[in-house]
């Protein structure tokens, strides 16, 4: 039997949630907005300034690809309350079936709609660069890092994220001692600065011929990418530059020339490092974006709270200053502290399918 009355309700429900979600967005002044960057666009100088012009054109597609998805949905709900009212004349299964299936689809995509709200923060609309760290546990961190690095990867080729490994060490038996890799798309550091912290992970070692069970711990930092037109600027004169040369496969020049960069931040102590380029002049210019994003992270910090509270959050990365934690054995488990939202699929959520605690956090703020 098709049910008619329900289907109408959970079409109202949707209705409204994006219509709150369109007010949200305040579709009025971002078009206001797109008018004003696209006669900008006209000016007969718009392309000879290309920092400029790249920032324009990007931000034109944001809110381009954000009206079209309300759009879009708007339609959609059109398109489902004909059904119903098709349905209402001759309550055909097949159809009902075909409604269902729509609604569900619909609801999914009003919910990231409606996530999508939530990127109200300054920088969420940037780019971001990932660093990972092995901590506390040896061969089976380094291990561990090396898994959270697949997990944060695919997740990115579900988002339709693009990412470029910048700078990456190999652990002494297995596994990666640490890695930073960039990541490229809408909303990227939205998305991704609520993985900030230390991630624990427990189970039976694949290191350990008694088969015990292990405990290992992996620390993961988030920082946006600036715009080239942004004016935060760092005084080289506080940053000590050294050179080396690159590690990995080799190629030429690679392992043969001092290409590799590490630039460090004198009074912070903040360290950003590429070798992955094929020049040392491309190397500075990757880390020194690197090291201005880092910089500006550690200003918002400030901004936010008192040093004393940030130092606080700057745990070791060992037992008790876990975010999250991943439990293989006694049993499956994937619980995130600081929202007590859990996942009973860790296969799942290694897997890249990270999207409910990331929605959880970011629903907390």
């Amino acid at each position: 039997m098709v049910d008619i009355e329900r289907y109408a309700q959970e079409l109202s429900a949707l209705r409204d949630t994006i219509r709150k979600a369109g007010e949200a967005l305040n579709l009025p002044a971002m078009a206001e907005e797109l008018g004003e960057l696209k006669e900008e666009m006209n000016a007969p100088e718009f392309w000879t300034a290309l920092e400029r012009s790249t920032s324009v054109t990007r931000r034109v597609r944001q809110i381009e690809a954000r009206m079209d998805h309300v759009a879009r949905l708007q339609a959609r709900c059109d398109d489902v309350e004909a059904m119903l009212a098709l349905l209402k004349e001759d309550p055909d299964e097949e159809m009902g079936k075909e409604c269902d299936a729509e609604i569900d689809t619909l609801s999914a995509d009003a919910e990231a709609l409606e996530l999508e709200t939530l990127m109200r923060g300054e920088y969420d609309t940037s780019d971001c660069v990932l660093s990972l760290h092995a901590g506390a546990g040896g061969t089976e961190a380094q291990d561990w890092t090396q898994m959270l690095f697949r997990m944060y990867t695919r997740y990115c080729e579900r988002m339709g994220f693009k990412v470029t490994i910048n700078d990456l060490l190999d652990g002494d038996e297995a596994g990666i001692k640490s890695v930073t890799f960039q990541v490229e798309g809408d909303n990227a550091y939205g998305y991704l600065r609520s993985e900030r912290g230390v991630h624990r992970l427990v189970r039976i070692s694949p290191f350990d011929s008694n088969a015990r069970r292990h405990t290992s711990f992996s620390s993961v930092d988030v920082a946006p990418i600036l715009p080239e037109d942004d004016a935060f600027e760092v005084n080289m004169e506080e940053v000590r530059i050294d050179t080396y040369r690159a590690g990995g496969a080799g190629g030429q020049h690679v392992n043969r020339t001092d290409s590799a960069v590490r630039m460090t931040h004198i009074p912070t102590g903040t360290v950003a490092q590429c070798q992955n380029e094929r020049s040392q002049v491309q190397n500075r210019e990757v880390c020194l974006r690197l090291l201005k994003s880092r910089l500006m992270e550690l200003k918002m910090r400030e901004k936010e709270e008192q040093m004393s509270d940030i130092k606080g959050v700057m745990k070791k990365i060992e037992w008790g200053s876990q975010i999250r934690s991943y439990v293989f054995q006694p049993y499956t488990m994937v619980k995130d502290h600081r929202t007590g939202f859990e996942s009973g699929n860790v296969d799942d959520v290694m897997d890249g399918n990270i999207g409910g605690f990331i929605t959880a956090f970011l629903k907390m703020q």
